[in-house]
């Protein structure tokens, strides 16, 4: 593996989708750059062999793949469940989803940083795929460009929806990855 330089040196890794405290993730992906003096298929199995070791309980890594040096892996779709509680699971809620895919705009004041007085207008619905409502569950699949994505406090927003009224945590599932 290669690791930084300098007088602490760290190895040399990037979630190129890091996800927000308090959310699950079925699928994820850990990119790091190592120097390969083995065949690639014995160097993933061994790779893969020696990081499942040191994985906590509940968490397993599902493959390990070789990408050409210096080839950017990026994000570009991925999907949302909410459980939703059954006592939100109205009529409202279903007209809300409709109303927000009918939406040519959703326009949301986005706060520029956690501690910055900024804001900036953006429009958000270029960035909502889709939303389903499928038993007590919506589904919200949500494209992932260079230009931005949209962030799940605003997902929630625009549904009239905040934490407590879910019945467990996001998970973010089926995210669709693509090089260069």
């Amino acid at each position: 593996m290669l690791y930084s330089e300098g007088f602490n040196p760290r190895p040399k890794l990037s979630l190129p989708l890091p996800r927000t405290v308090g959310i699950e993730v079925d699928d994820d992906l850990l990119c790091f750059r190592m120097e390969i003096a083995s065949q690639e298929s014995d160097l993933c199995d061994s790779v893969k062999a020696g990081l499942s070791e040191q994985l906590p309980d509940g968490v397993e890594l599902l493959a390990v793949r070789t990408a050409k040096a210096k080839t950017p892996i990026q994000p570009c779709q991925a999907a949302y469940l909410l459980a939703v509680r059954k006592e939100y699971l109205d009529e409202k809620l279903k007209s809300r989803i409709k109303s927000l895919l009918a939406s040519e705009n959703l326009n949301l004041r986005r706060q520029m940083g956690p501690e910055n007085s900024k804001f900036k207008n953006i429009d958000v619905r270029p960035f909502l795929k889709s939303i389903e409502l499928d038993d007590a569950v919506i589904t919200v699949e949500c494209k992932i460009s260079l230009t931005g994505s949209i962030r799940l406090d605003e997902i929630l927003e625009l549904l009239e929806l905040d934490y407590g009224m879910l019945s467990a945590p996001i998970r973010r599932t089926r995210v669709q990855w693509q090089e260069g």
